[in-house]
């Protein structure tokens, strides 16, 4: 008999691991909703998001180097600050001018998918197309991680009420996570493993907190993120890196939004239940933000690298 007659095809696409998973516990519970509360570990494990998510933070941390050279401090800095400033200079400006909706979009879905870059995707565009100093910065940009950043700014507006301790418990994991991952090779090694498996687990899991309903809402607005993302955001992260000396790869890279951004608009209406309502369409929003941008950087990238290359062409002609 073909032993591999029975195994399942299956051809991979950028975002797979959390967007798979999380369609699964769609399906589960757009239509049979009822299986979700059976009861015992597996409706824990679908209701249990928050805990879900701290300990995938807790593994990422581990994976974070925290060493890396000057330069890669200063280019790392420069592009995750700048993503992050323009992630909440945009957000509030939805809040507070467009009464918290643009075109569908809300301050949750804006900040919580812009501010969180593919670090992974980062990683390996910068490879091909980057120097060393663009290779080590996402010992920086790996830093801007889980939802810390969008609970800061929306607190700090008034648009959310949370205390310190919820801030600084959501971060906790992941700092315990580097310290850890830091101290000791082999549990960098080992922690550093899970990143992956806590990942698929916790798209399960925000999948049976989602219907197709809330899915198709978030669609075409979802792909808008995704084009502000690389195309506004991207510009900017683009300009600020070469205006402090970088070639524009470190910052053209950086504009895709990360798959565990997915977990942020659910973290944030765990801590404030005001954000209850639109947690779902947002994180529909960012899901397919994770899609396009997952597409849409390396090509942004490409474009900016065979650009310098030209230029560079050029002034040597010159």
């Amino acid at each position: 008999m073909n032993e591999n007659k029975f195994k399942l095809k299956y051809k991979r696409f950028p975002g797979d691991t959390i967007v798979v998973p999380m369609l699964i516990g769609v399906i589960l519970n757009s239509f049979v909703p009822q299986a979700l509360k059976i009861g015992g570990f597996f409706t824990s494990a679908v209701t249990g998001t928050g805990a879900l998510v701290g300990i995938f933070l807790f593994f990422l941390g581990a994976s974070i180097n925290i060493k890396s050279t000057p330069e890669s401090i200063k280019k790392g800095s420069v592009v995750i600050i700048t993503k992050i400033a323009v992630s909440v200079i945009l957000g509030l400006g939805v809040a507070f001018f467009f009464k918290d909706n643009f075109l569908g979009l809300s301050s949750l879905a804006i900040i919580s998918g812009i501010s969180v870059a593919n670090n992974a995707l980062f990683s390996g565009i910068t490879a091909e197309y980057g120097n060393d100093s663009d290779k080590g910065a996402v010992g920086i940009t790996s830093l801007s991680v889980g939802p810390t950043v969008t609970m800061i700014a929306l607190s700090s507006a008034g648009l959310a009420s949370i205390s310190i301790w919820p801030i600084i418990g959501s971060i906790l994991p992941l700092i315990l996570g580097m310290i850890l991952g830091n101290s000791n090779k082999w549990l960098k090694k080992n922690l550093s493993a899970g990143i992956t498996p806590s990942i698929i687990v916790v798209g399960f899991a925000l999948g049976c907190g989602m219907s197709f309903q809330q899915l198709f809402k978030g669609g075409l607005s979802g792909i808008l993120l995704g084009l502000i993302t690389v195309f506004v955001v991207g510009f900017i992260t683009v300009l600020a890196d070469k205006l402090t000396g970088g070639s524009g790869v470190a910052g053209a890279a950086i504009s895709s939004t990360a798959a565990s951004a997915v977990a942020n608009p659910s973290a944030l209406a765990s801590v404030d239940p005001a954000f209850a309502l639109i947690a779902p369409v947002a994180t529909a929003q960012v899901a397919a933000s994770v899609i396009i941008t997952a597409f849409l950087t390396p090509l942004l990238t490409s474009y900016v690298a065979k650009k310098n290359k030209k230029d560079a062409l050029e002034n040597k002609a010159a």
